[in-house]
């Protein structure tokens, strides 16, 4: 396992890459998550995000870098790591980090945020990001103990409009907060200027996801340029 500085040095200025496919898509499947981890490793990712048990369990056989996992659970409201049991269970995985919901909003089990934090932290040996949505949230999961503090519901609660693109004024704003909490900027990066913008506004490190793996999309985006 990493401490927690040695992972604060490890991402710093760096490209994090979240390898997820959804229910029912043919790279769904934990060994097809480790080897795309893998591959972006060898790209240069300096640390990759991950989604289910066994994603976790597999992606950390197939790389060495820092692993950030989660455990998403339905599909409306708290769902990305909703309670204490998917924390402790993502991080028995294996998972150097637990990416967690930190909204304000009530979680499933009626802990608290800060609760579950400190339920991870003195259970297990992993940290703890929080999946903020908005200020107000990114600063709560500081002073609930929080290792990490990332941008990833921006847009995807009722608290803030979705950007196109990753929210660069939501970035400024925590960064200008100085709570003190390495900030992870994550949500709509598609591009490397885009990348590069969300590290300009104060982010510590950037998670790209979406434009590096996930096929679907990417050819999506191809297919509507070319119809329109």
């Amino acid at each position: 396992m990493f401490t927690r500085s040695e992972l604060i040095e490890k991402l710093a200025g760096q490209l994090i890459v979240s390898c997820q496919a959804y229910p029912g898509e043919p790279m769904r499947d934990p060994r097809t998550t480790g080897q795309v981890a893998a591959s972006a490793v060898m790209g240069g990712a300096a640390a990759v995000r991950v989604q289910g048990l066994a994603d976790v369990q597999f992606t950390r056989t197939a790389v060495e870098v820092p692993v950030i996992g989660l455990w998403k659970d339905g599909h409306d409201g708290i769902f990305i790591t909703p309670t204490l049991h998917h924390a402790l269970a993502v991080a028995n995985a294996g998972a150097h980090v637990v990416a967690l919901d930190g909204t304000t909003r009530e979680r499933p089990d009626g802990l608290s945020l800060a609760e579950v934090v400190a339920g991870v932290h003195e259970n297990s040996n992993a940290l703890v990001m929080a999946d903020c949505d908005s200020l107000e949230a990114a600063l709560a999961a500081a002073e609930a103990g929080a290792d990490f503090i990332g941008t990833t519901l921006a847009g995807y609660t009722d608290t803030r409009p979705k950007t196109d693109g990753p929210d660069l004024d939501l970035l400024s704003a925590i960064a200008s907060a100085e709570t003190g909490i390495p900030l992870i900027a994550e949500g709509r990066i598609h591009t490397p200027a885009q990348a590069h913008q969300a590290l300009e506004a104060g982010a510590h490190a950037v998670v790209v996801g979406t434009a590096i793996t996930h096929p679907i999309s990417i050819t999506g985006w191809f297919k509507n340029a070319l119809s329109k």
